[in-house]
């Protein structure tokens, strides 16, 4: 063996060596966040405005903070149905009006086809950790502040 390729051999594996280990695991998106309110609970919501977001939504994410969530808007109001479809997370859908109201709450369970919908036309859902609208005392009726037009 030419004594000049051994080197160049033996320093790439030395290199290469030293790199660290990349995997390649599917890494969920994040979409840019707004600050709602909720009473006096603030939630840091990603928005998820165009089609392919609210598809995406929070598909193949592992965990998601105390006050964090999803909002999805919706061009105009309409029947919405949510469901789990690689999604990790148990999850609460607060179905929200064009005022800015909760319709309904409903739960969902990961990894689920199973349809949760709205009781009326609505222009907003926001995905919460499951039992998060409970633990706040949010109920129909409540107002959410800071939803975007």
């Amino acid at each position: 063996m030419n004594p000049r390729i051994f080197v160049q051999t033996a320093v790439a594996a030395l290199l290469f060596s030293a790199l660290p280990v990349v995997t390649f695991a599917q890494q969920a998106p994040h979409f840019p966040t707004i600050s709602l309110t909720a009473g006096m609970h603030v939630i840091k919501a990603e928005v998820a405005a165009r089609d392919a977001e609210r598809q995406q939504g929070l598909m193949n994410r592992e965990k998601m903070g105390a006050n964090e969530g999803m909002v999805f808007l919706f061009d105009a109001p309409a029947g919405v149905c949510m469901w789990m479809k690689n999604t990790l997370i148990p999850l609460s859908v607060a179905f929200i009006d064009e005022s800015g109201k909760i319709v309904n709450i409903e739960d969902m369970q990961p990894q689920t086809t199973d349809s949760h919908c709205a009781k009326k036309p609505v222009r907003y859902a926001l995905e919460m950790n499951q039992g998060w609208f409970k633990q706040k005392n949010i109920k129909p009726g409540t107002k959410i502040e800071g939803l975007p037009k």
